[in-house]
């Protein structure tokens, strides 16, 4: 992997993190507490929570074992000379298995995570988390014209380089942290 991306990818996560963190703390000091509600739905909406953090800590998990392993064009254009390596290890098994569940997987955090954003409401009213539904629709809107059959080369090719960024899942899990920091408060 090259240290010049790593660079950049730490640069990136910063910038996102130094963001999040003066609008935490203009919200934190500015907007009034969120009122918890502790009813049975909210309850079934917190596991889904946790249900969901799990469904993408195994999509973007994947994505780490792709770059660690140098799978992928990124990669490619990252490594100079690369090769594959010649045995199968556990880790190919695994991003074979995370490979192939990858597509279900991610319509199922999707809907995951709007049950939770449902069923536990009011989570509106933090602006992290209408942007982090912003981010996984584009994410799923992208994923589907990779996985449709119908997809011209251009938008698939398009919509893969837009739904392959990990920079998406780095800003998503930024904005989940301050967001359910600021809820908790």
């Amino acid at each position: 992997m090259s240290l010049t991306y790593f660079r950049k990818l730490a640069l990136y996560t910063l910038v996102i993190l130094l963001i999040s963190l003066v609008y935490f703390i203009y919200a934190f000091t500015m907007y009034p507490d969120t009122p918890e509600r502790e009813t049975f739905l909210s309850e079934i909406g917190e596991g889904f929570g946790v249900l969901g953090a799990w469904g993408l800590t195994f999509i973007y998990g994947r994505t780490i074992l792709k770059l660690l392993m140098g799978k992928g064009p990124l990669a490619k254009r990252l490594i100079p000379d690369y090769t594959a390596p010649l045995t199968v290890s556990i880790f190919q098994r695994l991003l074979n298995f995370l490979n192939k569940t990858h597509v279900y997987l991610g319509i199922t955090t999707i809907a995951v995570v709007l049950l939770h954003i449902i069923l536990v409401g009011g989570l509106m009213n933090n602006l992290f988390f209408p942007a982090i539904l912003i981010l996984i629709i584009w994410q799923a809107f992208f994923g589907l014209f990779i996985s449709w059959k119908l997809s011209p080369k251009e938008v698939k090719k398009f919509a893969y380089m837009v739904h392959a960024q990990f920079l998406t899942g780095i800003t998503i899990g930024i904005f989940t942290l301050f967001g359910h920091l600021l809820i908790d408060k």
